[in-house]
């Protein structure tokens, strides 16, 4: 197996920003542009500007969470954006809703999207019956946080559960030295969500060993790549512009 590589930001960094990197994430040959929904920003309002600007480039939410943006809002502001369904993934999750109702929750909302649009729909999980929920009524399952060898023993799981299912692995990753602080800062935050460091205790493993530094940055993608069906390189950089996002892009696909 040699996972296909897209990239990722957050809905934060904005429209125009996606619109000035997706052309070049599309011609340096990855698979998808992978966008966080966060607060206050709206992750499929970035895809289109993507969308507008590119002709093959998969689009991709990672993740819409379903406890505070219903099915039926989803489908109708695709629909309003003019986004391609056909290049469209919609990645949903439980949201912060809390764990009482959470897989009735995604099956309900993973159900009423694939029957509201043709575009495909996946189901970002942590734990096994989430992910097996993902594999069985989705078109497959969205991972993050893992070491290559937990995503490989993840990945398997999926497909035993249902051959066809596609399995993404969002890994964190910072291509220049510049950008180790804001790596560690991302790395320490997500280590102290207590669903996060619940599965890190589960896995035996920590946040740290979960993500791509510039030093050994090519060996370890290339076990990741061998451990997932697509491996998402969520993007941190320096700065916050598009020049530092470019060189992300630019030196990830030499990596590749």
């Amino acid at each position: 197996m040699s996972a296909s590589v897209s990239i990722g930001i957050a809905a934060a960094a904005g429209a125009a920003l996606a619109a000035r990197i997706a052309p070049v994430v599309e011609r340096t040959g990855f698979h998808a542009l992978w966008v966080n929904d966060t607060p206050g920003a709206d992750a499929l309002e970035v895809l289109a500007a993507a969308a507008r600007v590119t002709d093959r480039l998969v689009l991709a939410t990672g993740v819409l969470p379903v406890d505070r943006r219903s099915p039926v809002e989803i489908v109708e502001r695709v629909a309003a954006l003019g986004l391609p369904v056909e290049r469209l993934v919609l990645g949903i999750g439980s949201g912060s809703g809390g764990a009482v109702g959470a897989l009735a929750r995604v099956e309900d909302a993973a159900t009423a999207l694939r029957a509201g649009s043709v575009a495909r729909v996946v189901v970002g999980a942590l734990g096994p019956k989430m992910r097996r929920l993902g594999a069985t009524t989705t078109d497959g399952v969205l991972l993050s946080w893992l070491t290559p060898d937990a995503a490989h023993a993840q990945t398997r799981e999926a497909h035993e559960a249902a051959a066809t299912a596609h399995v993404t692995l969002y890994v964190r990753a910072a291509t220049d030295a510049a950008a180790i602080g804001r790596l560690d800062a991302e790395t320490e935050r997500y280590a102290g969500y207590p669903s996060y460091a619940a599965n890190f205790a589960r896995l035996g493993i920590s946040a740290a060993d979960t993500v791509l530094r510039p030093d050994g940055f090519d060996a370890a993608l290339a076990e990741y790549r061998a451990a997932a069906d697509e491996v998402v390189l969520r993007a941190i950089v320096a700065g916050d512009t598009a020049d530092d996002y470019l060189a992300f892009v630019e030196a990830a696909a030499a990596a590749r």
